[in-house]
């Protein structure tokens, strides 16, 4: 099964892209959500986090997401440390998961940080969806409710665009002036000839 690693800056357009892809016949295993999903369900890493953050980390059994993105946001330290705990279980789940999608045409691995967590060495190709950065403030700052300031300190932790479309196979533009979807269509028509 060919294994598609799927990128971009916070509000790039990732989630539309795969959904595109979804529909012509891949799997997408989105990694943040599976990444919260195995942050609330594996016991072993819930016990590392809890070390790692204290009482805090978790009220009534979940993931105390707020407590956490605002002490790693602040803190690039702990922020390598968390990622250090989380990388390989989400990896382990996404090589599990993967496994079991004989439906699909490929599978992609939809991940905001692809390239700072190596999970791209994974993968037998990567795409980076790409758009302007006040373009990207301007979505995050609609779809999230929150503080520009907030969504630039989010942005200061992930890899800047130039470098991730420099370590890319292939780059969709999402800048709202060219059509998405012939875009979307001439990446998939080349991930199945890769296949």
């Amino acid at each position: 099964m060919l294994k598609v690693g799927l990128t971009g800056g916070i509000g790039s357009g990732k989630t539309l892209v795969c959904s595109v892809l979804e529909k012509l016949g891949a799997a997408v295993y989105y990694a943040d959500t599976e990444a919260r999903r195995v942050m609330n369900g594996d016991p072993k890493l819930v016990t590392q986090i809890s070390r790692l953050f204290g009482d805090k980390a978790y009220v009534g059994g979940t993931l105390n997401r707020e407590f956490l993105a605002d002490r790693v946001f602040k803190d690039h330290g702990l922020l390598a440390s968390l990622n250090e705990l989380v990388h390989p279980a989400v990896r382990e789940d996404f090589s599990r998961w993967a496994g079991k999608q004989n439906h699909a045409l490929y599978v992609v691995e939809e991940a905001a940080i692809l390239f700072e967590s190596g999970s791209d060495r994974h993968m037998d190709l990567t795409v980076v969806v790409f758009a302007e950065e006040e373009l990207r403030v301007k979505r995050v700052m609609q779809r999230d409710g929150i503080a520009r300031e907030q969504v630039l300190d989010r942005m200061k932790n992930q890899m800047s665009e130039e470098e991730k479309m420099k370590k890319a196979d292939y780059v969709i533009n999402n800048d709202g002036k060219e059509m998405l979807l012939p875009e979307i269509i001439k990446i998939h028509k080349t991930i199945l000839k890769r296949g």
